[in-house]
């Protein structure tokens, strides 16, 4: 059964108590680039995202900006942002492969639907580099060592995605995840950066084969077909 959302914590009540992980004195100086690197992110790609929303708007429509519950550190819930990437479900468009768009596919290839996620990182919602914020309905499905991602905050980008991406299997994706929070540090973190920048370019690992978007995690070995 899933758990409770209560909406005054912001928290996910659980069955078990909820796992917060011992801060680092790297956490400290990794916030401190958290907000200098989103503050200057947002400021560079201004014109950029400026851009992406005025097509957007074209394209997909209203609204521009995706806005989804995602889990975060200590499983607290916060509002992820991104730019739009698929159209509104119909009777044409039911399935995440019928609804993402050419547009869509564009933006994620080239992670310019992450934009807007700079937000989060400005907010203390996220950070730079750390797990990727997936859905809330996946705390329940986690195994105890795969909810320790959740120890530190979620990242734009991670160490499963510079090591696969979306081409890995989820165990893999979480074995990476809590290998990350176990060695985080500044000269990981630098790595994990300098990789993405690669990757992107590079535009690996952006659909798992056989799948227009990321398969949903179930807890179990068979894959499902939305996107995290």
């Amino acid at each position: 059964m899933m758990g409770e959302f209560d909406p005054k914590t912001t928290r996910r009540r659980r069955g078990h108590p909820t796992m917060v992980g011992r801060r680092r004195p790297y956490d400290t100086v990794k916030r401190t680039i958290d907000v200098c690197g989103s503050a200057l992110g947002i400021i560079v790609t201004a014109p950029v995202q400026a851009g992406v929303a005025v097509v957007v708007l074209a394209v997909h429509g209203r609204p521009v900006i995706f806005r989804q519950p995602r889990p975060g550190r200590g499983e607290e819930v916060f509002e992820i942002l991104k730019f739009r990437t698929m159209l509104h479900p119909d009777d044409r468009h039911v399935t995440d492969g019928q609804r993402l768009t050419p547009l869509g596919r564009f933006l994620r290839a080239t992670s310019l639907d992450e934009l807007p996620s700079l937000w989060n990182v400005l907010r203390g919602d996220m950070s730079l580099v750390g797990p990727r914020p997936l859905r809330v309905e996946y705390l329940e499905r986690y195994t105890p060592e795969q909810s320790r991602r959740h120890e530190t905050l979620p990242g734009i980008t991670g160490l499963a995605q510079v090591r696969g991406r979306n081409e890995l299997d989820w165990d893999d994706k979480f074995r990476l995840d809590v290998e990350y929070v176990d060695r985080r540090c500044l000269c990981l973190d630098l790595h994990i950066l300098l990789q993405t920048v690669q990757a992107v370019l590079a535009r690996q690992g952006i659909n798992k084969g056989g799948f227009d978007t990321m398969p949903t995690f179930t807890g179990e070995k068979d894959p499902g077909d939305e996107r995290t």
